[in-house]
Protein backbone atom coordinates (compact mmCIF):
# COMPACT_ATOMS: atom_id res chain seq x y z
CA UNK A 1 0.00 0.00 0.00
CA UNK A 2 3.29 2.45 0.52
CA UNK A 3 3.70 4.80 -2.15
CA UNK A 4 6.70 6.56 -2.12
CA UNK A 5 6.91 9.88 -4.47
CA UNK A 6 10.19 11.07 -6.46
CA UNK A 7 10.58 14.73 -7.56
CA UNK A 8 11.89 14.26 -11.14
CA UNK A 9 12.37 17.90 -11.47
CA UNK A 10 16.17 18.04 -11.71
CA UNK A 11 16.01 15.15 -14.40
CA UNK A 12 13.40 17.03 -15.99
CA UNK A 13 16.03 20.12 -15.91
CA UNK A 14 18.57 18.84 -17.19
CA UNK A 15 16.92 16.47 -20.22
CA UNK A 16 15.16 19.90 -21.22
CA UNK A 17 18.83 21.93 -21.33
CA UNK A 18 20.10 19.12 -23.12
CA UNK A 19 17.23 18.79 -25.77
CA UNK A 20 17.56 22.79 -26.57
CA UNK A 21 21.62 22.46 -26.88
CA UNK A 22 20.64 19.62 -29.33
CA UNK A 23 18.28 21.91 -31.50
CA UNK A 24 20.70 24.45 -31.53
CA UNK A 25 23.16 21.79 -33.31
CA UNK A 26 21.17 19.39 -35.02
CA UNK A 27 22.87 16.05 -36.28
CA UNK A 28 23.04 15.21 -39.63
CA UNK A 29 21.03 11.55 -38.54
CA UNK A 30 19.55 10.90 -35.84
CA UNK A 31 21.45 7.08 -34.92
CA UNK A 32 19.33 4.45 -33.91
CA UNK A 33 19.35 3.46 -30.08
CA UNK A 34 18.67 1.17 -28.26
CA UNK A 35 16.93 1.64 -24.73
CA UNK A 36 18.40 1.14 -21.91
CA UNK A 37 17.53 -0.18 -18.26
CA UNK A 38 15.70 2.40 -16.02
CA UNK A 39 18.04 3.64 -13.77
CA UNK A 40 17.06 2.93 -9.92
CA UNK A 41 17.78 6.31 -7.99
CA UNK A 42 17.18 7.30 -4.44
CA UNK A 43 13.84 9.03 -3.98
CA UNK A 44 13.92 12.69 -3.16
CA UNK A 45 10.94 13.10 -0.87
CA UNK A 46 9.51 10.64 1.21
CA UNK A 47 6.09 11.15 3.59
CA UNK A 48 4.38 9.03 6.29
CA UNK A 49 1.51 9.20 8.68
CA UNK A 50 1.24 7.97 11.79
CA UNK A 51 -2.03 7.60 13.72
CA UNK A 52 -3.12 9.02 17.22
CA UNK A 53 -1.99 5.89 19.62
CA UNK A 54 -4.49 5.51 22.28
CA UNK A 55 -7.49 6.61 24.20
CA UNK A 56 -5.77 5.17 26.96
CA UNK A 57 -5.03 7.96 30.26
CA UNK A 58 -2.22 5.58 31.02
CA UNK A 59 -0.52 4.82 27.51
CA UNK A 60 3.14 5.42 26.79
CA UNK A 61 4.07 5.83 23.23
CA UNK A 62 7.30 5.60 21.51
CA UNK A 63 8.16 6.95 18.10
CA UNK A 64 11.16 5.65 16.20
CA UNK A 65 12.68 6.94 13.16
CA UNK A 66 15.08 5.84 10.78
CA UNK A 67 16.78 6.21 7.28
CA UNK A 68 19.37 3.70 6.03
CA UNK A 69 22.67 4.63 4.77
CA UNK A 70 21.74 4.81 0.92
CA UNK A 71 24.30 5.78 -1.66
CA UNK A 72 23.73 8.20 -4.78
CA UNK A 73 21.81 10.61 -2.08
CA UNK A 74 22.63 14.36 -1.90
CA UNK A 75 24.71 15.75 1.28
CA UNK A 76 21.64 17.76 2.55
CA UNK A 77 18.00 17.35 3.56
CA UNK A 78 15.88 17.00 6.83
CA UNK A 79 13.56 14.85 8.34
CA UNK A 80 11.10 15.60 10.73
CA UNK A 81 7.70 13.93 12.61
CA UNK A 82 5.11 16.67 13.35
CA UNK A 83 1.63 16.65 14.69
CA UNK A 84 -1.26 16.51 12.20
CA UNK A 85 -2.47 19.74 13.22
CA UNK A 86 -5.45 21.72 11.58
CA UNK A 87 -4.99 25.36 9.96
CA UNK A 88 -5.00 28.38 11.50
CA UNK A 89 -8.13 29.02 12.91
CA UNK A 90 -8.61 32.52 11.89
CA UNK A 91 -7.79 31.41 8.09
CA UNK A 92 -6.26 34.06 7.15
CA UNK A 93 -2.50 33.36 6.96
CA UNK A 94 -2.94 29.86 5.24
CA UNK A 95 0.28 28.40 7.27
CA UNK A 96 -0.42 25.45 9.85
CA UNK A 97 -0.06 26.12 13.34
CA UNK A 98 3.75 25.74 14.67
CA UNK A 99 4.23 22.63 16.85
CA UNK A 100 7.37 21.29 18.08
CA UNK A 101 8.46 17.83 16.37
CA UNK A 102 8.39 14.80 18.65
CA UNK A 103 11.50 13.68 16.89
CA UNK A 104 14.05 15.22 14.14
CA UNK A 105 16.87 12.85 12.79
CA UNK A 106 20.07 13.91 12.90
CA UNK A 107 21.59 11.54 10.71
CA UNK A 108 20.97 8.56 8.15
CA UNK A 109 22.57 5.26 10.13
CA UNK A 110 21.20 6.25 13.53
CA UNK A 111 17.90 6.20 14.64
CA UNK A 112 15.75 9.23 16.23
CA UNK A 113 13.18 8.95 19.00
CA UNK A 114 10.85 10.31 20.67
CA UNK A 115 7.61 9.92 23.17
CA UNK A 116 4.26 10.84 24.48
CA UNK A 117 2.34 9.32 27.42
CA UNK A 118 -1.48 9.86 27.84
CA UNK A 119 -4.75 9.76 25.93
CA UNK A 120 -4.52 13.22 23.96
CA UNK A 121 -1.19 12.23 21.97
CA UNK A 122 -2.04 13.65 18.56
CA UNK A 123 -1.61 11.76 14.82
CA UNK A 124 1.52 12.55 13.12
CA UNK A 125 2.79 13.89 9.64
CA UNK A 126 6.48 12.61 9.09
CA UNK A 127 8.49 14.32 6.07
CA UNK A 128 12.04 13.01 5.28
CA UNK A 129 13.89 15.05 2.17
CA UNK A 130 17.33 14.46 0.67
CA UNK A 131 19.39 11.91 2.14
CA UNK A 132 17.06 10.98 4.95
CA UNK A 133 13.92 10.08 2.50
CA UNK A 134 15.03 6.72 0.69
CA UNK A 135 13.77 4.03 2.92
CA UNK A 136 12.36 6.43 5.84
CA UNK A 137 10.90 4.15 8.54
CA UNK A 138 8.91 5.73 11.72
CA UNK A 139 7.87 3.13 13.97
CA UNK A 140 4.97 3.91 16.84
CA UNK A 141 4.94 1.62 19.58
CA UNK A 142 2.58 1.90 22.55
CA UNK A 143 2.41 0.37 26.16
CA UNK A 144 -0.96 0.36 27.80
CA UNK A 145 -0.35 -1.56 31.61
CA UNK A 146 -4.33 -2.29 31.76
CA UNK A 147 -7.95 -2.10 30.47
CA UNK A 148 -8.93 -2.39 26.97
CA UNK A 149 -5.94 -3.15 24.55
CA UNK A 150 -3.79 -3.54 27.64
CA UNK A 151 -0.39 -4.94 26.00
CA UNK A 152 2.12 -3.53 23.52
CA UNK A 153 0.46 -2.14 20.43
CA UNK A 154 3.16 -1.24 17.42
CA UNK A 155 2.60 -0.05 14.04
CA UNK A 156 4.66 1.15 11.36
CA UNK A 157 3.36 5.09 10.44
CA UNK A 158 2.34 4.68 6.56
CA UNK A 159 2.13 7.04 3.27
CA UNK A 160 -1.38 7.88 2.04
CA UNK A 161 -3.26 6.34 0.01
CA UNK A 162 -6.85 6.16 -1.92
CA UNK A 163 -8.00 1.87 -0.76
CA UNK A 164 -7.17 0.18 2.42
CA UNK A 165 -8.44 -3.67 3.43
CA UNK A 166 -8.91 -4.87 6.51
CA UNK A 167 -9.76 -8.41 7.06
CA UNK A 168 -10.02 -8.84 10.58
CA UNK A 169 -12.14 -6.06 12.20
CA UNK A 170 -14.89 -6.68 14.61
CA UNK A 171 -17.84 -5.51 16.15
CA UNK A 172 -18.56 -8.44 18.79
CA UNK A 173 -18.83 -8.16 22.52
CA UNK A 174 -15.92 -6.94 24.64
CA UNK A 175 -14.24 -5.30 21.01
CA UNK A 176 -13.78 -1.90 20.38
CA UNK A 177 -12.39 -1.31 17.17
CA UNK A 178 -11.36 1.73 15.64
CA UNK A 179 -10.48 3.06 11.88
CA UNK A 180 -8.19 6.29 12.01
CA UNK A 181 -7.74 8.04 9.49
CA UNK A 182 -4.78 10.81 8.91
CA UNK A 183 -4.73 13.72 5.98
CA UNK A 184 -1.94 15.48 5.44
CA UNK A 185 -2.79 18.15 3.14
CA UNK A 186 -4.36 21.25 2.73
CA UNK A 187 -7.91 20.31 1.77
CA UNK A 188 -10.65 17.44 3.41
CA UNK A 189 -10.49 14.39 2.13
CA UNK A 190 -14.18 12.49 2.28
CA UNK A 191 -13.93 8.84 2.72
CA UNK A 192 -16.40 5.71 2.60
CA UNK A 193 -15.88 3.13 4.54
CA UNK A 194 -17.59 -0.37 4.12
CA UNK A 195 -18.38 -3.47 6.57
CA UNK A 196 -18.40 -6.70 5.12
CA UNK A 197 -19.14 -9.99 7.60
CA UNK A 198 -20.32 -13.53 7.20
CA UNK A 199 -23.33 -12.68 4.65
CA UNK A 200 -21.88 -9.83 2.96
CA UNK A 201 -22.01 -6.13 3.35
CA UNK A 202 -23.29 -4.87 6.53
CA UNK A 203 -25.89 -2.12 6.35
CA UNK A 204 -25.01 1.53 6.72
CA UNK A 205 -24.90 5.01 5.33
CA UNK A 206 -22.85 6.50 8.02
CA UNK A 207 -19.87 4.86 6.77
CA UNK A 208 -20.45 6.80 3.63
CA UNK A 209 -18.99 10.36 2.56
CA UNK A 210 -16.98 10.60 6.48
CA UNK A 211 -14.89 14.22 5.93
CA UNK A 212 -11.20 14.11 7.10
CA UNK A 213 -10.23 17.79 7.60
CA UNK A 214 -6.74 19.23 6.65
CA UNK A 215 -3.83 18.28 8.91
CA UNK A 216 -6.01 16.22 11.12
CA UNK A 217 -6.71 12.70 12.57
CA UNK A 218 -9.89 10.72 12.89
CA UNK A 219 -10.78 8.08 14.45
CA UNK A 220 -13.97 6.34 13.29
CA UNK A 221 -15.43 3.29 15.90
CA UNK A 222 -17.04 0.74 13.88
CA UNK A 223 -19.79 0.03 16.13
CA UNK A 224 -21.28 3.40 15.56
CA UNK A 225 -21.00 2.28 11.58
CA UNK A 226 -23.93 -0.50 11.95
CA UNK A 227 -25.38 -2.22 14.86
CA UNK A 228 -24.85 -5.70 13.93
CA UNK A 229 -22.51 -7.45 16.20
CA UNK A 230 -19.63 -9.58 13.53
CA UNK A 231 -16.90 -11.29 15.18
CA UNK A 232 -15.00 -11.38 12.12
CA UNK A 233 -15.22 -8.28 9.77
CA UNK A 234 -13.14 -6.58 6.47
CA UNK A 235 -13.21 -3.26 6.63
CA UNK A 236 -12.71 -1.24 2.90
CA UNK A 237 -11.82 2.29 3.49
CA UNK A 238 -12.38 3.67 -0.09
CA UNK A 239 -10.99 7.64 -0.76
CA UNK A 240 -13.22 9.51 -2.67
CA UNK A 241 -11.31 12.38 -3.10
CA UNK A 242 -8.05 13.26 -1.70
CA UNK A 243 -5.84 10.85 0.32
CA UNK A 244 -5.27 9.68 3.83
CA UNK A 245 -3.32 7.31 5.91
CA UNK A 246 -5.17 4.25 7.41
CA UNK A 247 -4.91 1.72 10.31
CA UNK A 248 -7.54 -0.15 12.15
CA UNK A 249 -7.24 -0.61 16.33
CA UNK A 250 -8.31 -3.29 17.15
CA UNK A 251 -8.80 -3.58 21.42
CA UNK A 252 -10.41 -6.60 23.71
CA UNK A 253 -11.45 -5.92 27.00
CA UNK A 254 -9.94 -9.49 28.08
CA UNK A 255 -6.69 -10.47 25.45
CA UNK A 256 -5.49 -6.96 24.43
CA UNK A 257 -5.05 -5.69 21.19
CA UNK A 258 -2.99 -4.36 18.38
CA UNK A 259 -2.90 -2.74 15.33
CA UNK A 260 -4.20 -3.83 12.20
CA UNK A 261 -2.04 -2.90 9.45
CA UNK A 262 -3.63 -2.99 5.66
CA UNK A 263 -3.36 -6.22 3.86
CA UNK A 264 -1.44 -6.14 0.87
CA UNK A 265 -3.69 -5.67 -2.70
CA UNK A 266 -5.78 -8.48 -3.22
CA UNK A 267 -4.31 -11.04 -5.36
CA UNK A 268 -4.62 -14.85 -5.96
CA UNK A 269 -1.27 -16.24 -3.85
CA UNK A 270 -0.27 -14.34 -0.53
CA UNK A 271 1.69 -15.27 2.29
CA UNK A 272 1.45 -13.68 6.08
CA UNK A 273 4.95 -14.16 7.44
CA UNK A 274 6.46 -14.27 11.06
CA UNK A 275 3.68 -15.95 13.25
CA UNK A 276 5.47 -16.38 16.96
CA UNK A 277 6.35 -20.15 17.84
CA UNK A 278 4.90 -20.24 20.95
CA UNK A 279 1.20 -19.09 19.28
CA UNK A 280 -1.46 -20.13 21.25
CA UNK A 281 -4.31 -19.71 18.60
CA UNK A 282 -4.08 -18.54 15.05
CA UNK A 283 -7.12 -17.36 13.41
CA UNK A 284 -7.33 -16.82 9.58
CA UNK A 285 -9.71 -13.93 8.16
CA UNK A 286 -9.53 -13.78 4.29
CA UNK A 287 -11.62 -11.94 1.86
CA UNK A 288 -12.85 -11.66 -1.56
CA UNK A 289 -14.29 -8.67 -3.27
CA UNK A 290 -15.72 -9.89 -6.76
CA UNK A 291 -18.39 -12.37 -8.28
CA UNK A 292 -16.41 -15.42 -7.95
CA UNK A 293 -15.69 -17.68 -4.71
CA UNK A 294 -12.01 -18.23 -3.85
CA UNK A 295 -10.47 -21.66 -3.41
CA UNK A 296 -7.20 -21.70 -1.61
CA UNK A 297 -4.68 -24.30 -0.36
CA UNK A 298 -3.42 -23.47 2.92
CA UNK A 299 0.17 -24.12 3.92
CA UNK A 300 2.22 -23.61 6.81
CA UNK A 301 5.90 -22.88 5.91
CA UNK A 302 7.90 -24.27 8.99
CA UNK A 303 11.63 -24.63 9.31
CA UNK A 304 11.44 -28.17 7.53
CA UNK A 305 9.41 -26.92 4.54
CA UNK A 306 5.92 -26.75 3.60
CA UNK A 307 3.28 -28.73 5.09
CA UNK A 308 -0.60 -28.54 5.00
CA UNK A 309 -2.26 -27.88 8.31
CA UNK A 310 -4.36 -30.89 9.35
CA UNK A 311 -8.22 -30.25 8.91
CA UNK A 312 -7.48 -26.62 7.71
CA UNK A 313 -6.42 -28.12 4.48
CA UNK A 314 -7.90 -25.13 2.20
CA UNK A 315 -10.32 -22.52 2.29
CA UNK A 316 -13.49 -21.70 0.63
CA UNK A 317 -13.98 -17.74 0.42
CA UNK A 318 -17.43 -17.17 -0.43
CA UNK A 319 -17.45 -13.91 -3.07
CA UNK A 320 -17.90 -10.45 -1.46
CA UNK A 321 -18.13 -12.44 2.26
CA UNK A 322 -15.91 -12.44 5.28
CA UNK A 323 -14.41 -16.46 5.91
CA UNK A 324 -12.55 -16.96 9.15
CA UNK A 325 -10.95 -20.51 9.92
CA UNK A 326 -9.87 -21.10 13.36
CA UNK A 327 -6.27 -22.65 13.03
CA UNK A 328 -5.56 -23.21 17.04
CA UNK A 329 -1.58 -23.89 18.04
CA UNK A 330 -0.61 -24.46 14.17
CA UNK A 331 2.93 -23.59 14.34
CA UNK A 332 3.36 -25.89 17.28
CA UNK A 333 6.41 -24.47 19.19
CA UNK A 334 8.35 -23.45 15.69
CA UNK A 335 8.62 -20.26 13.61
CA UNK A 336 6.00 -20.77 10.74
CA UNK A 337 4.07 -18.29 8.07
CA UNK A 338 1.09 -19.07 6.09
CA UNK A 339 1.10 -19.59 2.41
CA UNK A 340 -2.28 -19.02 0.68
CA UNK A 341 -2.22 -20.59 -3.38
CA UNK A 342 -5.46 -21.12 -5.45
CA UNK A 343 -6.54 -24.77 -5.64
CA UNK A 344 -7.53 -23.61 -9.36
CA UNK A 345 -8.53 -20.29 -10.50
CA UNK A 346 -6.51 -17.66 -9.34
CA UNK A 347 -9.29 -15.31 -7.52
CA UNK A 348 -7.92 -11.72 -5.86
CA UNK A 349 -8.32 -11.68 -1.96
CA UNK A 350 -7.05 -10.35 0.77
CA UNK A 351 -6.23 -12.04 4.63
CA UNK A 352 -4.86 -11.31 7.46
CA UNK A 353 -3.92 -13.80 10.52
CA UNK A 354 -4.83 -12.83 14.69
CA UNK A 355 -2.01 -14.62 16.22
CA UNK A 356 -2.44 -15.20 20.31
CA UNK A 357 0.26 -15.69 23.08
CA UNK A 358 -0.61 -16.89 26.50
CA UNK A 359 -3.84 -18.62 28.08
CA UNK A 360 -6.57 -17.65 30.32
CA UNK A 361 -6.53 -14.02 31.87
CA UNK A 362 -3.09 -13.50 30.35
CA UNK A 363 -3.20 -13.79 27.12
CA UNK A 364 -2.27 -10.92 24.21
CA UNK A 365 -3.44 -10.96 20.82
CA UNK A 366 -1.31 -9.43 17.45
CA UNK A 367 -2.15 -9.08 13.75
CA UNK A 368 -0.21 -10.45 10.77
CA UNK A 369 -1.38 -9.04 7.39
CA UNK A 370 -0.68 -10.36 4.11
CA UNK A 371 1.91 -8.32 2.84
CA UNK A 372 4.96 -8.18 -0.53
CA UNK A 373 8.14 -9.44 -0.20
CA UNK A 374 11.28 -7.85 1.02
CA UNK A 375 12.16 -6.49 -2.56
CA UNK A 376 15.10 -4.58 -2.50
CA UNK A 377 15.51 -3.96 0.74
CA UNK A 378 13.40 -3.42 4.16
CA UNK A 379 13.52 -1.36 7.28
CA UNK A 380 11.99 -2.31 10.22
CA UNK A 381 12.99 0.31 13.49
CA UNK A 382 12.40 0.17 17.72
CA UNK A 383 14.48 -3.24 18.73
CA UNK A 384 15.79 -4.06 21.40
CA UNK A 385 18.36 -6.63 21.90
CA UNK A 386 16.33 -9.10 24.00
CA UNK A 387 13.14 -8.40 23.05
CA UNK A 388 13.00 -8.83 18.69
CA UNK A 389 12.72 -11.29 16.88
CA UNK A 390 13.09 -11.27 12.94
CA UNK A 391 11.59 -14.38 10.89
CA UNK A 392 12.19 -14.43 7.14
CA UNK A 393 10.36 -16.86 4.99
CA UNK A 394 11.19 -17.87 1.22
CA UNK A 395 7.99 -19.87 0.03
CA UNK A 396 9.15 -20.77 -3.71
CA UNK A 397 13.04 -21.07 -3.49
CA UNK A 398 16.09 -20.41 -1.46
CA UNK A 399 17.49 -17.22 -0.73
CA UNK A 400 19.91 -15.38 0.65
CA UNK A 401 19.39 -12.61 2.75
CA UNK A 402 21.79 -9.77 4.43
CA UNK A 403 20.47 -8.16 7.61
CA UNK A 404 22.38 -5.07 9.29
CA UNK A 405 21.78 -3.82 12.78
CA UNK A 406 21.93 -0.38 12.98
CA UNK A 407 24.15 1.77 15.52
CA UNK A 408 21.74 2.12 18.49
CA UNK A 409 19.88 5.33 19.14
CA UNK A 410 22.23 5.98 22.06
CA UNK A 411 25.53 5.01 20.73
CA UNK A 412 27.08 1.72 18.90
CA UNK A 413 28.50 0.15 16.13
CA UNK A 414 25.79 -1.41 13.30
CA UNK A 415 26.74 -5.24 12.72
CA UNK A 416 26.04 -7.31 9.68
CA UNK A 417 25.24 -10.97 8.60
CA UNK A 418 24.15 -13.17 6.07
CA UNK A 419 21.60 -15.81 6.28
CA UNK A 420 20.37 -18.38 3.98
CA UNK A 421 16.38 -19.04 3.90
CA UNK A 422 16.06 -23.11 2.48
CA UNK A 423 13.12 -23.04 0.24
CA UNK A 424 9.76 -23.47 1.67
CA UNK A 425 10.72 -22.63 4.51
CA UNK A 426 10.52 -20.32 7.78
CA UNK A 427 13.39 -19.40 9.99
CA UNK A 428 13.49 -17.04 13.26
CA UNK A 429 16.88 -16.43 12.28
CA UNK A 430 19.53 -15.02 15.17
CA UNK A 431 19.66 -11.48 13.84
CA UNK A 432 22.42 -9.30 14.76
CA UNK A 433 22.69 -6.27 17.30
CA UNK A 434 24.97 -3.47 17.57
CA UNK A 435 27.88 -3.83 18.94
CA UNK A 436 28.40 -1.46 22.21
CA UNK A 437 24.33 -1.14 22.30
CA UNK A 438 23.14 1.87 23.51
CA UNK A 439 19.17 2.63 23.38
CA UNK A 440 17.29 0.89 20.23
CA UNK A 441 18.38 0.33 16.72
CA UNK A 442 17.17 -0.84 13.45
CA UNK A 443 17.23 -4.35 11.09
CA UNK A 444 17.81 -3.43 8.02
CA UNK A 445 17.34 -6.65 5.55
CA UNK A 446 17.99 -7.04 1.93
CA UNK A 447 18.03 -9.93 -0.20
CA UNK A 448 21.02 -10.83 -2.13
CA UNK A 449 19.96 -13.41 -4.11
CA UNK A 450 17.39 -16.17 -4.79
CA UNK A 451 13.73 -16.37 -4.59
CA UNK A 452 11.50 -13.58 -3.28
CA UNK A 453 11.97 -13.44 0.46
CA UNK A 454 9.11 -12.20 2.83
CA UNK A 455 9.84 -10.88 6.65
CA UNK A 456 8.05 -9.78 10.04
CA UNK A 457 9.51 -8.73 13.26
CA UNK A 458 8.07 -9.20 16.63
CA UNK A 459 8.66 -6.89 19.46
CA UNK A 460 7.74 -8.44 22.99
CA UNK A 461 8.02 -7.27 26.26
CA UNK A 462 6.11 -9.22 29.19
CA UNK A 463 4.93 -7.42 31.78
CA UNK A 464 2.67 -9.17 35.27
CA UNK A 465 2.91 -12.92 33.33
CA UNK A 466 1.03 -10.79 30.27
CA UNK A 467 3.30 -11.71 27.47
CA UNK A 468 2.73 -8.19 25.17
CA UNK A 469 3.61 -8.25 21.73
CA UNK A 470 3.45 -6.87 18.56
CA UNK A 471 4.47 -8.05 14.92
CA UNK A 472 5.14 -5.62 11.59
CA UNK A 473 5.59 -7.03 8.43
CA UNK A 474 8.22 -6.45 6.25
CA UNK A 475 7.68 -4.83 2.72
CA UNK A 476 10.06 -3.05 0.42
CA UNK A 477 10.58 0.32 1.73
CA UNK A 478 10.49 1.85 -1.86
CA UNK A 479 13.96 3.81 -0.93
CA UNK A 480 14.80 3.68 -4.92
CA UNK A 481 12.51 4.16 -8.21
CA UNK A 482 12.70 3.38 -11.49
CA UNK A 483 13.77 6.29 -13.89
CA UNK A 484 13.87 5.55 -17.65
CA UNK A 485 16.75 6.45 -19.43
CA UNK A 486 16.46 9.08 -21.83
CA UNK A 487 17.74 10.69 -25.14
CA UNK A 488 16.68 13.37 -27.38
CA UNK A 489 14.65 13.59 -30.47
CA UNK A 490 15.51 16.61 -32.19
CA UNK A 491 13.16 15.66 -35.07
CA UNK A 492 10.14 16.37 -32.94
CA UNK A 493 11.38 19.79 -33.44
CA UNK A 494 11.90 20.14 -36.61
CA UNK A 495 8.40 18.93 -37.83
Amino acid sequence: MNRTTLSLFAGTAALAAVTGFAALNPPAAAPAHTAEAAAQLPVERTSLLCPAPSLSDIADTSYTSFTPVTKGTTSDGKAELQAATEQSADGTSGKKKASKPVLTPKAPGTPATGDTSGSDGPAYVGTAEGRYAPGWTVQETTEVAAGTGRGLQGVNCTAADTDFWFPGASTASGRTDYVHLTNPDDSAAVVDIELYGKDGQLKSTVGEGITVAPHAGEPVLLSTLSDEKQTDLTVHVNVRSGRVGASVQALDDKTGGDWLAASADPAGSLVLPGIPKDATDVRLIAFTDGDSDADLKVRLASPDGLITPAGNETLHVKAGMTTAADLGDVTRGEAGSLVLTPTDQSVPVVAALRVTRGKGGKQETAYIPATAPVGTRATSADNSGKGTTLSLTAPTGTAQVKVTASAGSGGGKAVSKTFTIKSGTTQDVDAPAPSGLKGTYALTVEPISGAPVYGARTLAATEDGIPGFTIQTLPDDRGTVAVPEADQDVSVLQK
